[in-house]
């Protein structure tokens, strides 16, 4: 799926104009995290959070900051610092250097996107002749939830017949697992009796042993797991019996 498969296309916008009251009442009854700052031409040119209204004068909220760290500070980060403080306007608070998208980059893209910069949502645009960018939609985290909720059944849907063997439901996961870095899990490690998978042998973690039980738990067919391993310790020397 791409990022035009699930994005918002009519996104609430404002412009650098906009007063913050009337963004902070935006935000409240939208119940949006942030909003995208669009100029008269719809290009997009920053984003109020909810995180650049948390530091206020109004709230007696703005940073209280040390006079002998000033002194090293540069006048541009003291000069931003003070309009995000006591500016009224959009212009005065928004963040200039928006993380963006295009319409066509592949949903895990957005996903690594999100975690990498620590965002929740992504806007999409689209480039124009002049160089600057359009605005055309928008991804958020809880589009992504939304996607996953039309795609994967509320529950499994029952096997007939028991259409899909025991072989094959071992070698669907073995071939899962064999696409894993984080597992070397051998074929006599996984067998599967009348549906139930069973996996045995050592692991290296706890985090190791219940991706296991994830993988298992996904291939069709599979009725339970049952989880037999171990972790062992590698380092630990033999016991003399």
């Amino acid at each position: 799926m791409l990022a035009r498969d699930i994005m918002h296309r009519d996104v609430v916008t404002v412009t650098p104009e906009t007063p913050l009251g009337a963004i902070a009442r935006l935000l409240v009854e939208k119940r949006f995290g942030a909003v995208p700052v669009t100029d008269g031409t719809g290009a997009l040119v920053g984003i109020v959070s909810e995180a650049d209204l948390l530091h206020r004068e109004e709230l007696g909220t703005e940073r209280r900051r040390n006079r002998w760290l000033d002194a090293f500070a540069s006048i541009e980060a003291l000069a931003n610092a003070y309009r995000s403080a006591h500016g009224q306007l959009a212009r005065d608070v928004m963040a200039r250097s928006v993380v963006t998208a295009g319409p066509d980059v592949p949903l895990p893209e957005i996903v690594e996107l999100m975690e990498r910069r620590h965002i929740r949502r992504v806007p999409i645009v689209e480039a124009r002749p002049d160089g600057s960018e359009r605005l055309v939609g928008i991804v958020t985290r809880g589009d992504l939830v939304r996607a996953l909720a039309t795609l994967v059944p509320a529950c499994p849907a029952p096997t007939t017949d028991r259409a899909l063997t025991d072989r094959r439901i071992r070698d669907m996961l073995l071939a899962e697992l064999a696409r894993q870095p984080w597992t070397d899990k051998a074929e006599g490690n996984v067998t599967v009796l009348d549906g139930v998978v069973h996996l045995w042998g050592p692991v290296t973690n706890e985090a190791e042993a219940r991706a296991l039980v994830t993988a298992a738990e996904g291939i069709p067919g599979a009725v339970a797991v049952r989880d037999h391993t171990f972790v062992a310790c590698w380092g630990a020397d033999p016991v003399m019996l």
